[in-house]
């Protein structure tokens, strides 16, 4: 669990009320302490901290630290001695041995095989599925990690101690022992000394071959864990990066209190460096939610719940040495446009194709071209496909050319159930046609610099709308800027200065992370023009311009 660095959120001293419950929560958990032990462990007066904290993985923990040193966690509920702790009691807990090979494995991350045990002379300690266990090496009866039995020990030995014993939770040398004081164990003479066969270290040749399967299943597994780690770091970097960039050059006091939603969209992303992608989900935070509190804890922002379940920016610190230290680069010549009186930089529609998606009912039918379930192909890639199945497997009726016989794998593909026995064969126009409706929608959207992003269902267009406010006034409200790469401040701003009405930009209804601009007055001409003339977007993708102003009639 703490083969990698954790991510602390918080770090408190515990309350006296606290420290009280924690006592009575660890002489219910290891009823072999005694009360003095268990007041030597928690003491009544000595410094000790509550420290939250996210695993690697995202798990949630609560971490006891005293005296520079964690001596006990918590997850989901459940508290956990760490080797520290067990260095004082070594008798805390069920001990399991094994040799300094097998360790290296558990340190990297790997649970313990049971063909990995030391037999004792007197035999294993018994224990139930689900109990918390100790683990020490041959020759020492100092605790090196902690692990949860994956099976009884009758099960252990009926099982021929083959297979999974232990799920590790806990080493000596993982990041945890890392945010003490980095000792050693302790050299505690083992209660009955180890069989002089042991002492020779000789390792079973059927564990040898379990530790290289399982050295070779933790290393992809690594690797993997390696990839998305340092995928969700970046991530991390380039999140903060445009956080502290929008507070530095775009937020003013004025502005609070700023919705998250309106930060995370008129700032953040505008921030983004040219070919980056600025994705939440991908980071470690996951949420927005998470992120500003994490920010909130480094006392940067302060953020408020104003309205159920909607955040807001309260407060910024501004001369935070995080903010006034942050270098802001240079904007790249190809930067999506910006509000005129400012330094004009040209925007590039992007580049969207439709594509479909092959669904598993018809993973057949496209299996034969080396494309599986999900791909995602052109209009004019899934007609050559169709066609060339149809020819290979001699399914063009010989009489007439425009006809294709309906071979099973066609016939359950794009057939209904009550034409399953009566349609035989159909035109190429209508096998083709079939073929398209029956694929998923998909589409590519390429922005300039960037790589392709594909998007499952179709593209939703800008969408203008006009809406009727106090004293019969007409708004104009636009949506789904943010899918063409279009910052809704800079559009409102631009759009505030050629109607010469007031705009306003507030999150979308109904749309999580997505921002509207509204318009005073019926502006769809200027927006058609903005959009269409300058901007260069298709009007395909563009609904609601008819509803500008006829000529003559007041707007």
């Amino acid at each position: 669990m703490f083969t990698k660095a954790f991510r602390v959120k918080s770090n408190t001293a515990i309350k006296g009320s606290d420290r009280r419950k924690l006592r009575a929560d660890v002489t219910a958990a290891f009823p072999a302490l005694g009360t003095d032990q268990v007041s030597e462990l928690i003491p009544g007066k000595e410094e000790l901290n509550i420290v939250k904290l996210y695993a690697h993985k995202g798990e949630a923990v609560t971490m006891y630290v005293s005296g520079g040193n964690p001596i006990l966690f918590e997850l989901e509920k459940n508290l956990y001695p760490t080797v520290y702790t067990l260095w004082s009691h070594p008798d805390l807990l069920p001990t399991f041995t094994t040799w300094p090979l097998v360790f290296e494995k558990l340190v990297g991350g790997a649970d313990l095989m049971l063909p990995g045990l030391v037999v004792p002379p007197a035999g294993l300690p018994q224990v139930q599925k689900g109990d918390l266990c100790a683990i020490t090496l041959v020759g020492n009866r100092a605790p090196v990690a902690i692990g949860v039995a994956a099976m009884s020990t009758a099960e252990m030995l009926m099982s021929g101690l083959k297979g999974r014993g232990f799920s590790v939770l806990h080493t000596f040398q993982d990041h945890l022992w890392r945010s003490g004081d980095k000792s050693s164990p302790p050299s505690i003479v083992p209660l009955v000394p180890d069989p002089a066969d042991l002492k020779e270290e000789k390792v079973d040749p059927t564990l040898q071959g379990e530790l290289r399967a399982l050295a070779l299943e933790g290393e992809k597994e690594k690797e993997e864990e390696d990839g998305e780690v340092q995928q969700a770091e970046q991530m991390d970097e380039l999140l903060e990066q445009c956080f502290l960039q929008a507070l530095k050059c775009r937020v003013r006091k004025a502005d609070l209190p700023l919705l998250s939603s309106t930060l995370l969209g008129s700032h953040m992303f505008s921030c983004c460096p040219e070919g980056r992608q600025l994705d939440i989900k991908k980071s470690s935070y996951k949420k927005l939610s998470k992120f500003l509190q994490h920010m909130q804890q480094e006392q940067i922002v302060q953020v408020k719940e104003l309205s159920k379940g909607v955040e807001s920016i309260v407060a910024v610190d501004w001369k935070h040495p995080r903010i006034s230290s942050l270098v802001v680069p240079e904007p790249s010549s190809s930067s999506l446009a910006v509000p005129e009186g400012g330094t004009e930089q040209p925007y590039h529609p992007p580049d969207i194709k439709s594509l479909y998606c092959v669904p598993a009912s018809m993973a057949l039918l496209f299996q034969a071209s080396g494309h599986k379930k999900g791909s995602a192909l052109e209009g004019g890639e899934v007609r050559a496909i169709i066609i060339d199945y149809a020819k290979k497997n001699d399914l063009v009726d010989a009489n007439n050319k425009n006809l294709v016989k309906l071979d099973p794998i066609l016939s359950d593909c794009i057939l209904e159930k009550n034409e399953q026995h009566t349609v035989m064969m159909l035109p190429w126009d209508s096998l083709l046609s079939r073929c398209l409706e029956k694929l998923q929608p998909a589409y590519q959207v390429t922005f300039p610099g960037q790589e392709p992003v594909v998007k499952k269902g179709k593209i939703c267009p800008i969408d203008i709308t006009l809406a009727q406010r106090a004293y019969n006034k007409k708004v104009t409200v636009v949506r789904n800027l943010e899918a063409y790469g279009l910052d809704p401040c800079s559009v409102a701003a631009i759009l505030q200065q050629r109607c010469q009405a007031s705009t306003t930009v507030t999150p979308a209804p109904g749309a999580k992370d997505s921002l509207q601009v509204q318009i005073q007055g019926n502006q769809v001409h200027h927006l058609g023009r903005l959009l269409l003339e300058e901007y260069r977007l298709p009007r395909k993708h563009i609904q609601g311009l008819e509803k500008a102003p006829k000529p003559g009639k007041k707007k």
